[in-house]
């Protein structure tokens, strides 16, 4: 889960458990952090070889944009195959048309209202819990 907002993230993690998923969620408040895990300290991508991974995506990142973290997990052969749902409060069409041209799978804008936003995560939680991952080549 790459997401700066901390409550956002709490939120988030509370209603995946409660939707039954219990995968390990590793947090990543910006995208350099989260780049090294899933990429490598060498950027090849090799360490994410064999990892089922799905990636929770913000776009407003405080080092980097979620379209750049985007682009670099779909152009590395060893987590193109992941899942990346883009979870974000932006709603613009052309922004949202260039995540799915980049590969996103699901793209999620955040109800501006925690009712809202809490109700979207535990949906989301439910999804999780029936989806397959595919292990990455």
């Amino acid at each position: 889960m790459i997401e700066d907002d901390e409550g956002h993230a709490r939120l988030i993690e509370r209603n995946i458990r409660r939707a039954g998923v219990n995968n390990a969620i590793r947090p990543f408040r910006d995208g350099t952090t989260a780049l090294e895990y899933l990429l490598g300290a060498d950027g090849t991508g090799e360490v994410s070889a064999k990892r089922h991974l799905l990636i929770l995506l913000d776009l407003n990142l405080p080092d980097m944009t979620g379209i750049d973290i985007l682009e670099k997990v779909k152009a590395n052969p060893h987590t193109r195959r992941s899942p990346v749902v883009v979870l974000t409060t932006t709603d613009d069409q052309r922004e949202i048309q260039r995540c799915y041209d980049l590969g996103a799978n699901v793209y999620i804008t955040k109800p501006v209202n925690y009712e809202g936003f809490a109700n979207a995560i535990r949906q989301l939680g439910l999804f999780f819990s029936v989806m397959q991952v595919p292990e990455n080549p």
